[in-house]
């Protein structure tokens, strides 16, 4: 079984959240619906058949996260990491990335959709860009073809600041926004 996918995602939630709080050797307990452990696996299996699937995601990990395990009520999956995946992702993290130029960007009073755009324009990667009126968010910005960040960056801007929630394309596209 190929379990990159959902490592690669909580890894990349791990990283968001220690740009957010900073770093702690923690243990963290992530969240995810079965519709996005379905995604990661191309399945549509349900939770005993997801709890099947995942029975080796343990030992694949252990290596870099620790012993992560996992549980479920319903279609609710949780995994818990141990402080050392915590330390792992900061150990080999960059210093200097995307995810952590956002947080520190929209954390800032005044930022404006401008400096996001800016932000991401900055990068020099190419861009999709569009605005939304779904009462939701004001606009998606992502990277076209970036293997390494293929998140849907969603934007809100509420008047005295800007919030953002990401998205993997197939999750996205499960809101029909």
């Amino acid at each position: 079984m190929d379990y990159q996918k959902l490592e690669n995602s909580l890894i990349d939630v791990i990283k968001e959240e220690q740009a957010k709080l900073g770093y702690r050797k923690e243990e963290i307990r992530l969240y995810y619906p079965l519709g996005s452990l379905n995604h990661f696996f191309d399945t549509n299996g349900n939770e005993e058949e997801m709890t099947e699937l995942l029975k080796g995601f343990t030992a694949y990990t252990k290596e870099r996260l620790g012993e992560v395990r996992y549980s479920n009520r319903g279609e609710r999956f949780c995994f818990f990491i141990p402080p050392e995946g915590s330390e792992y992702v900061h150990i080999h993290t960059p210093e200097k990335e995307f995810i952590k130029e956002l947080v520190a960007l929209v954390g800032k009073h005044g930022c404006t959709m401008e400096d996001i755009r800016a932000l991401f324009l900055h990068t020099e990667k190419k861009i999709h860009r569009e605005a939304i009126a779904n009462g939701e968010f004001d606009e998606l910005i992502y990277f076209e073809d970036d293997t390494e960040d293929p998140y849907y960056y969603c934007f809100k801007d509420e008047g005295c600041h800007i919030i953002y929630h990401r998205f993997l394309p197939e999750d996205y596209a499960d809101f029909e926004f």
